[in-house]
């Protein structure tokens, strides 16, 4: 069972350096889990894209239609008001955003606080750190 951060998932959606890296570990994990808001993470980095029309529209639909089956096939942790409590914690403890304070959150609440026996994946290094500072096996692309 692993935690996806989005920055993992984005890699799966659009090409990108790390795709083939983020294939083999989804493809490898059978219980994947994701935060609710994992959706509007990588709308967010979808449309950026579109903005800066490094995806086309036709490019930008079939992005948008691979997201939602990526995300589809993950298990999503809803409890906010639970997520926002370990967030608060989080965010004393590591140097972090609140949109990843809240991933990490969501991640501490699906492992149920035994983060040893839930892997993290994630390609963003702060996170990355706070993750295996409260205890996660990280995955992370190596360069």
């Amino acid at each position: 069972m692993r935690f996806w951060d989005t920055s993992a998932l984005v890699p799966l959606i659009v090409r990108e350096p790390t795709s083939s890296w983020a294939a083999e570990v989804f493809v490898a994990d059978g219980d994947r889990i994701v935060w609710a808001f994992t959706p509007v993470e990588i709308s967010s980095a979808l449309n950026r894209r579109r903005r800066e029309q490094s995806l086309t529209r036709s490019q930008f639909n079939a992005a948008r239609q691979r997201a939602k089956n990526f995300v589809d096939s993950c298990d999503r942790v809803m409890a906010f008001e639970l997520v926002a409590e370990r967030a608060l914690r989080v965010l004393d403890m590591h140097a972090l955003r609140a949109a990843d304070a809240l991933q990490l959150a969501a991640a501490l609440l699906a492992s149920r606080e035994q983060p040893n026996d839930v892997g993290f994946v994630t390609l963003d290094i702060r996170l990355a750190e706070a993750a295996e500072r409260e205890g996660f096996p990280v995955l992370m692309h190596e360069p």
